[in-house]
């Protein structure tokens, strides 16, 4: 667009990262529905901040209740939410901020495209894969999606009746067995390196 140009940031980033001490990416945490991304997505905000980094936890369900409001589970609406997500994820990175992403992101192109964006940039982008089985994740059920699919209240669930396509080569990959202490070190650690 024309009338629409980007207005280049007084000062880089690299002078805005040496100047506050920061070093920032983004940690996508991408699974089914209940494997457990905004509990590690909150317990990794926690430690980080604790520790003295600046972190923020993006949450799927977080973002639906503004900036992706009037989007619904279209396959085109669910790319769209990624695409925000993205977006916003690059500039927390970029200003200094890890961005941790907890979105069921259901489609491979949408979180290549994020990463994409990130790269493109010289922004670290780390995949995490909550590798948790559909059984474990009905089991769950903190909001009572499967059981409501069951009851044919709710269509379109990822992992029910809705693709969702497995990471083919994630950073991480975390199983329930790991625990969520262990999940939140792994995750630290990739970040540090």
């Amino acid at each position: 667009m024309a009338e629409v140009t980007w207005e280049p940031a007084a000062l880089s980033r690299a002078e805005r990262w040496r100047a506050l001490d920061l070093r920032a990416a983004t940690v996508w945490l991408t699974g089914l529905p209940g494997s457990g991304k905004s509990t590690l997505a909150g317990a990794v905000e926690t430690a980080l901040v604790r520790a003295g980094r600046p972190a923020y936890r993006l949450d799927g369900d977080n973002l639906r209740h503004g900036i992706c409001s009037g989007l619904g589970f279209s396959s085109a609406d669910r790319d769209e939410n990624v695409r925000r997500a993205g977006e916003i994820a690059h500039l927390f990175a970029d200003a200094g901020v890890i961005a941790i992403v907890a979105l069921v992101s259901p489609f491979a192109d949408g979180r290549q495209r994020a990463r994409e964006l990130h790269e493109r940039d010289g922004l670290g982008f780390i995949e995490v894969f909550l590798d948790t089985p559909l059984s474990e994740c009905a089991r769950r059920d903190p909001k009572h999606l499967y059981e409501r699919a069951r009851a044919g209240e709710v269509t379109g669930l990822t992992g029910v009746d809705a693709p969702y396509e497995t990471p083919a080569a994630p950073e991480l990959v975390i199983r329930p067995a790991l625990g969520l202490e262990r999940s939140v070190a792994l995750v630290l650690r990739a970040l540090a390196e």
